[in-house]
């Protein structure tokens, strides 16, 4: 059982994460969902940053190119672009750092339901946004404003449950940006995103080794998932690329906004687990 629930949290996360549905939320939602099965925080945080870092190796299979003319070349605008759209959340990170008290309280999943439901609103207004008004710019031509109004978006996707691909997104479409352009951008920002993720789980697990109970069990399962969440991953890019390029997001706000609806009626009425833990509690 604890193998067949890592393959779907590889799977899920693999998806999820170029998929502008949260893929937080969702890895959140299927531990809640099968802890009966397999125990309380079983996988834990580390498991899920790992996750992120296995779909970290399918960005930088599938952006080779750009990354390594990065590497060469690291003084060009789309070193700064990237640069100047991570520090706010950079600092948001650390902000919520501070409030010890209220990061747990996020991680408990308590606003999941609202989270979906502004992933859903971002997705919706930049859409109707983008059909209104011609995207003018790409890439080449966005300019350091462009990535702060884009950076702000992906550091409201800290919060668990908020999609931090649909948020970049929706703030690069917002700023006029192409839809393709504004897809690479979101995916090429991820590599400092989950990077960030990494150190700060890693530092963790080298000042409280006890954090994460490694074993056996435990490191199979890690493998069998990451191999999951890489090769869904490259699939999901590829889609996602295509789909923004020549449908649009409004399924996905549809989605997600449903989705927000039922796991808020689920925190409401206390219904399979779920509920509101109360503040610092």
């Amino acid at each position: 059982m604890v193998y067949l629930i890592a393959l779907l949290l590889g799977l899920v996360q693999g998806l999820c994460e170029f998929l502008p549905v949260s893929s937080s939320g969702h890895l959140f939602l299927i531990e809640k969902l099968t802890q009966g099965a397999v125990g309380e925080d079983h996988f834990g945080m580390f498991f899920t940053v790992m996750l992120h870092v296995a779909t970290l190796v399918t960005v930088c299979v599938v952006y080779r190119e750009q990354l390594w003319g990065i590497l060469k070349h690291p003084i060009q605008p789309l070193t700064l672009h990237l640069i100047v759209a991570t520090l706010p959340t950079v600092v948001f990170a650390l902000i919520l750092k501070k409030f010890d008290k209220l990061d747990a309280w996020l991680e408990q999943g308590n606003l999941l339901g609202v989270s979906f439901l502004l992933t859903a609103a971002f997705l919706t207004v930049s859409e109707l946004m983008c059909r209104r008004r011609r995207a003018k710019k790409s890439i080449d031509t966005m300019r350091w404003t462009d990535a702060l109004a884009i950076g702000g978006m992906q550091a409201i996707g800290v919060l668990p449950g908020v999609s931090r691909s649909g948020s970049t997104i929706a703030g690069a479409l917002g700023m006029r940006i192409d839809r393709k352009s504004a897809a690479n951008f979101s995916f090429l920002l991820s590599v400092p995103a989950i990077l960030g993720s990494f150190v700060l789980e890693l530092y963790k697990l080298v000042k409280e080794p006890s954090s994460v109970n490694f074993n056996l069990e435990f490191g199979v399962a890690l493998i069998l998932a990451m191999l999951v969440a890489a090769i869904s991953g490259y699939f999901a890019i590829r889609f996602m690329i295509r789909l923004i390029t020549n449908k649009g997001l409004l399924g996905f706000a549809i989605y997600t906004g449903a989705l927000g609806i039922v796991v808020l009626i689920l925190q409401i009425t206390k219904t399979w687990g779920f509920g509101f833990t109360p503040f610092g509690g």
